[in-house]
């Protein structure tokens, strides 16, 4: 046996003897305990908090979390930076860089607010810090409005030399509001019927409070009056850009609104000229310009249930009596109309026809075939030929009925399918979710007087330990 064939015996030797747990000169009566195996644990996702991200226009600087949510957070912050200076047509001449800090992964306690903008100076200057919260994933609308605060920061700061403490530069809410939700609003991402809403209902946010609302005041809004005041913001700040040099006036009073400290009108009158009018009827304006965003296009398309109460509010038979006073029927009840001449029955349905053209353009595909029967049953009307009007009422009456109910039971079904096949949460009861956890950490709880009382009245109808009843009165089971 040469010497590598021995080395390689004593090898296997010795790899058996510690497979069995036996060895040469030990005991074996003894019964060791025999080591289990110890399954490995999943390996942990490691942040690396030194690693800094670059983004493309080189002034955002991205640290924290994984190199994917580095990557999609550079990527939102560059393209809400390019619809801002697209808006604004302003170039790209940046100074004071932003930097936004990742903190947190999906699943830890949320917080009450999921972005948070810090002005810091050090000795290269200004710059401006953004901490975002991971708690639900990347936030984008925060982060949207985030990168637009410290957009407008940065441009305010860009050509101080060195520091000012006696100056507090912030950027009022309406304005970030204002500026994201036009932004939105040129690439098609806003809704036009929240604008024609609030202007129908007369819920649009009034110059004064819109100015006055701070940052915590629009943290306590519900979701409801949050989109009011984006939009009343959005409309405001669309309606001073499409003013004669609006878009030069706006780049101006965006840099001098974070240290102005004065009213907000005028600062809008320095800065728009056209503006030049009292309160009231900067307000005036201002609604009519939300009304004009409000405006549906003229090949909108409608639902099926949309559709339904037009057609409803538009089938109505207009007349005048011997004393001229106007009445108002509707079409299913066109027998109670009185006897009119030829030329007073073209006058009483001219207003409905025109509605069903008009309706004709924007409803459901599928209804268009009943407005062509309305269409024929009012000729047949004006004509004196009422034979078989009501049968042919009852019919399109019943057809609409029909696809109404077919319209909702899709919408259950779609709901059904989506809740069903959820795999994460969507976010939509964030605001559900900050009022409970506010309420839960609410530090002044109310002290007015029908408060108190019911608090004295409350120990009155909880029964002391030793007086309750047993769970199981008679055993248990």
């Amino acid at each position: 046996m040469n010497c590598c064939s021995w080395k390689s015996h004593a090898k296997l030797g010795i790899l058996i003897l510690g497979l069995t747990g036996s060895v040469i000169g030990q005991d074996d009566s003894k019964d060791e305990p025999v080591a289990k195996a110890v399954p490995a644990e999943e390996p942990q996702p490691k942040f690396d908090q030194d690693v800094v991200v670059v983004s493309r226009s080189r002034q955002f600087r991205i640290s924290g979390s994984d190199p994917a949510m580095r990557a999609a957070a550079a990527n939102l912050a560059e393209d809400t930076k390019d619809g801002l200076l697209k808006l604004l047509e302003e170039l790209d001449d940046w100074k004071v860089p932003v930097i936004l800090n990742l903190s947190g992964k999906f699943g830890d306690p949320v917080p009450l607010r999921s972005t948070v903008s810090k002005l810091s100076y050090h000795e290269a200057g200004y710059q401006v810090n953004v901490f975002i919260n991971l708690s639900r994933g990347l936030p984008h609308e925060a982060c949207q409005r985030a990168v637009i605060e410290a957009c407008l920061l940065a441009r305010s700061l860009k050509d101080a030399a060195t520091v000012d403490a006696q100056v507090r530069r912030s950027i009022p809410p309406w304005l970030i509001e204002g500026l994201s939700e036009a932004t939105d609003w040129r690439l098609g991402r806003s809704d036009r019927r929240m604008y024609d809403a609030l202007f129908r209902h007369g819920e649009l946010f009034d110059l004064e409070k819109l100015f006055g609302l701070d940052e915590a005041g629009l943290l306590e809004l519900d979701a409801a009056s949050k989109a009011a005041f984006r939009v009343s913001a959005g409309a405001l700040v669309m309606a001073l850009c499409e003013q004669p040099d609006g878009k030069a006036g706006m780049r101006t009073f965006a840099k001098e609104a974070p240290s102005y400290s004065g009213e907000f009108p005028a600062l809008l009158r320095q800065h728009f000229p056209e503006l030049n009018m009292s309160k009231s009827g900067l307000a005036k304006w201002w609604k009519l310009q939300l009304a004009n965003k409000g405006s549906a296009p003229l090949a909108e398309v409608i639902g099926v249930v949309i559709t339904d109460q037009e057609l409803e509010d538009a089938l109505k038979i207009r007349y005048r009596d011997s004393d001229a006073t106007m009445h108002e029927i509707p079409i299913s009840e066109w027998s109670q109309a009185p006897e009119l001449s030829k030329a007073e029955r073209v006058e009483s349905v001219r207003l409905m026809e025109e509605e069903l053209v008009r309706l004709s353009y924007r409803c459901f595909p599928s209804c268009r075939p009943l407005l062509q029967e309305y269409q024929l049953i009012l000729k047949q009307w004006v004509a004196g030929e009422n034979k078989d009007i009501s049968g042919s009422l009852l019919k399109l009456k019943a057809a609409r009925e029909s696809m109404v109910t077919k319209a909702g039971r899709a919408r259950d079904f779609l709901d059904w399918f989506e809740i069903t096949r959820a795999r994460e949460t969507s976010g939509a009861f964030n605001d559900y979710l900050g009022l409970k956890m506010r309420l839960k950490i609410q530090s002044n709880p109310r002290k007015d007087p029908i408060t108190e009382y019911l608090d004295r009245l409350d120990p009155l109808f909880v029964l002391p330990e030793q007086h309750k009843p047993p769970l199981f009165p008679f055993g248990k089971f």
